[in-house]
């Protein structure tokens, strides 16, 4: 596996009752594997934690929050069971998100790709700023959001899930995911970001764990069955991203 797939990584910190995990990757905050599981073990933790009461996902620097699949490690797969387990790598982090019993809240501060969009839906409360667009940009690539499909369509409507879905080469700005229910706040800036989620984090902190936890069990009813739904999506994509189209287009846009 070449060196550029194993960068990144993932930073946490617990303060005043609230958890906050940071994932970083150089090529835009990517997710290639490692950080996948590195997601996945660390919302367990913080969701294991008694000192953490509420959880904040966050990406590094002032650019894009997340371009979602790592192009290097697509590159990488040449078999169906590496392609499989790769997009479990998603799957595994939103039904994380799923399972804890504690709220966790989305801080989208840039453009959102593929996983990223998935990843926006998939926190219970999402801020974002203004320059937070969104694109699903799998069809393109030659497979589909059949892994995060489900949470953006729990999020934001068949509707508005189809438009992003088919539309695969088009970005919406911020106040479009705001609107579909995919943000619930957008902000001018990273300052009143911070200071909407801060505000929110340290309210949901002093609140009830028990009533959150029923709470958010209420909130995500219907999807017990989302181990095995999202396996068999991440089938979906393992098979077709093994496609001479897929590997196609990867090379061509890297080469641009």
């Amino acid at each position: 596996m070449s060196e550029v797939i194993t960068q990144g990584g993932i930073k946490t910190e617990i303060k005043n009752g609230i958890g906050t995990i940071l994932f970083h990757h150089p090529k835009s905050n990517s997710l290639p594997s490692k950080v996948l599981k590195e997601f996945e073990a660390s919302i367990y933790k913080m969701g294991d934690d008694p000192q953490v009461k509420v959880i904040i996902i966050r990406s590094e620097g002032a650019g894009a929050f997340c371009a979602g699949a790592s192009f290097d490690e697509l590159l990488s797969l040449h078999d169906f069971d590496t392609a499989k387990e790769f997009f479990m790598g998603f799957a595994r982090v939103i039904n994380a998100i799923r399972k804890v019993n504690k709220f966790v809240v989305g801080r989208v501060q840039g453009k959102a790709v593929g996983g990223g969009v998935g990843l926006a839906c998939a926190v219970d409360y999402c801020v974002a700023t203004a320059a937070a667009s969104v694109k699903l940009s799998e069809l393109a690539v030659g497979i589909g959001p059949f892994v995060v499909g489900p949470a953006v369509l729990r999020k934001i409507g068949t509707s508005a899930f189809s438009s992003l879905s088919i539309n695969a080469a088009e970005w919406r700005d911020a106040e479009w995911a705001k609107n579909c229910g995919m943000f619930m706040e957008v902000c001018v800036d990273e300052i009143q970001m911070d200071t909407t989620i801060d505000k929110l984090a340290d309210t949901l902190s002093k609140s009830s764990i028990e009533a959150m936890t029923e709470l958010k069990r209420v909130l995500w009813k219907g999807t017990e069955n989302w181990d095995e739904f999202l396996e068999h999506r991440a089938e979906i994509s393992g098979r077709l991203i093994l496609s001479d189209f897929s590997k196609n287009f990867i090379n061509s846009f890297k080469n641009k």
